[in-house]
């Protein structure tokens, strides 16, 4: 018994046309992955520049924030193996500019706590015990207040730190209080300055601006 046959060209266009539209939509899917891609990336271009837009960076503050070492440049001698004694004392503060003005009786009062310098309070942080002349200041971080005086400065340590000026001030936190005397000075400093200078038995902190110059000093 002969089976029926029959041709299958007439079969090819359908197989073409399922092929065809098979590749339309693999390439829309494709495609449509790498539309949302590109969405992505845009909304995440566009959202990382909005936020830039909305951030308002500071500007250079009029008073800038500078630190002092003893030993003196301990940071540059460190990585230059040139050290010679280990760190005992940093001192982190600002620098106010005189501007034409007359600083101490006016822009600084006379017998009112003064935060040394401007916008933070002054901080010291000792790495080794100290003295400050013959009173023990053991190792650590501390505020320092001045009370200047025409003749003299009340320097004051106070345990509390992290203070902005010297409005909340609180004398039950001090740690130690001592009298130094001033020197005037013929040339003004422009810029509030601190630094140490090496003495026999350990450092003075100098502090200078307009025409007066006062050393805090440490012993360790």
């Amino acid at each position: 018994m002969r089976c029926c046959s029959y041709d299958k060209s007439f079969m090819k266009p359908f197989i073409r046309r399922i092929r065809l539209l098979n590749d339309i939509i693999i390439f829309l899917t494709l495609n449509l992955t790498d539309m949302k891609r590109i969405m992505t990336f845009v909304f995440s271009i566009t959202m990382g520049l909005t936020v830039l837009a909305q951030t308002k960076i500071p500007p250079i503050d009029k008073s800038p924030m500078d630190m002092c070492y003893y030993p003196a440049n301990y940071p540059i001698l460190k990585i230059q193996n040139k050290t010679t004694e280990p760190l005992l004392a940093r001192v982190i503060y600002s620098r106010p500019q005189k501007n034409g003005r007359s600083v101490y009786g006016e822009l600084v009062e006379y017998g009112k706590v003064w935060r040394l310098g401007a916008n933070e309070a002054t901080e010291l942080e000792l790495y080794k015990d100290a003295k400050i002349g013959t009173i023990k200041l053991k190792k650590g971080r501390y505020t320092i207040y001045a009370i200047p005086h025409p003749d003299k400065w009340t320097i004051i340590f106070n345990k509390e730190t992290d203070i902005w000026g010297a409005f909340q001030y609180d004398e039950k936190k001090d740690i130690l209080r001592t009298d130094i005397k001033i020197e005037k000075q013929q040339e003004p400093v422009e810029s509030f300055s601190m630094g140490f200078e090496k003495m026999n038995a350990g450092a003075n902190l100098v502090i200078t601006w307009d025409d007066v110059k006062a050393s805090i000093p440490f012993t360790f």
